[in-house]
Order: C-alpha cells, then sequence, then structure tokens
C-alpha cells in the first residue's frame, strides 16, 4: 500500500521522504531495531559528535535496504516537507520516536512540518 512518510531527526535540516511503506506498523519495528543498535554503537563508541547527520545518513541506508528493494525512486532526502505524507516521525535529541499525523493545515500548507500535525497516542502507533 501507498502510505507517504517522512522521517526528521532532530538538529538535521534534511527530511526523509518514503513515497510507501510509511504505515506506523511496518516504520516502527525497522525503525526501533535500527535505532536500538545505533545508539548502542554511539554509546559504546563515545562519538556523539555529528549525531543527527549520521543518524540520517543511516536511516537513507537502512530504509532504502527494508524498503525499496530494486526501485530506489521511492525513497528521497530533501528540505521540504510533502503534503502528501500520511505520517512523520520524529527522533529527537532525547532519543525519543515521536510520531505525527498531519491535520487539514499541513496538507494546504506542508512546511508548518509537525506544528500542521497532532501526535499519534503511543498505543496506536504500535
Amino acid at each position: 500500500m501507498n502510505t507517504p512518510f517522512h522521517i526528521i531527526v532532530e538538529g538535521n535540516p534534511a527530511i526523509v521522504y518514503g513515497s510507501r511503506g510509511g504505515d506506523p506498523n511496518k516504520v516502527l519495528p525497522i525503525l526501533d531495531r535500527f535505532l536500538d543498535t545505533f545508539w548502542q554503537e554511539r554509546d559504546t563508541s563515545g562519538e556523539m559528535c555529528e549525531t543527527p547527520e549520521c543518524l540520517v545518513a543511516q536511516i537513507i541506508v537502512r530504509f532504502g535496504f527494508e524498503s525499496c528493494e530494486d526501485d530506489f525512486s521511492n525513497l528521497r532526502v530533501g528540505v521540504h516537507y510533502n503534503s502528501n505524507a500520511k505520517y512523520l516521525y520524529q527522533i529527537a535529541r532525547d532519543r525519543s520516536v515521536t510520531v505525527w499525523v498531519p491535520d487539514v493545515a499541513y496538507q494546504t500548507t506542508p512546511n508548518l512540518g509537525i506544528k500542521g500535525c497532532r501526535s499519534l497516542t503511543p498505543e496506536l502507533a504500535h
């Protein structure tokens, strides 16, 4: 099913966009596993500089591998929000993940970003 989505990393202006496979039931298990490993590696190495940059780069690789198969046109990186996104996944500096659902304001003015969205309750996200 085509469920467009964004992944946003706090502290990085890049916005990852996937044109399909963005349902929380699909994205969150992949993202949670990936982030567990990512944070463990960062903690073990003691490397914390450029974490937002490293995180975005690795997310692109992980989601490319997990969701694109042979068609990488599904995945893009830019600095603009897409009005078609059905979910926005925000990774905060405190390592939390919030799932946002666009409201009408976002759909008409996507540059509002998460300000034009409402938070999906945790029980609905998983």
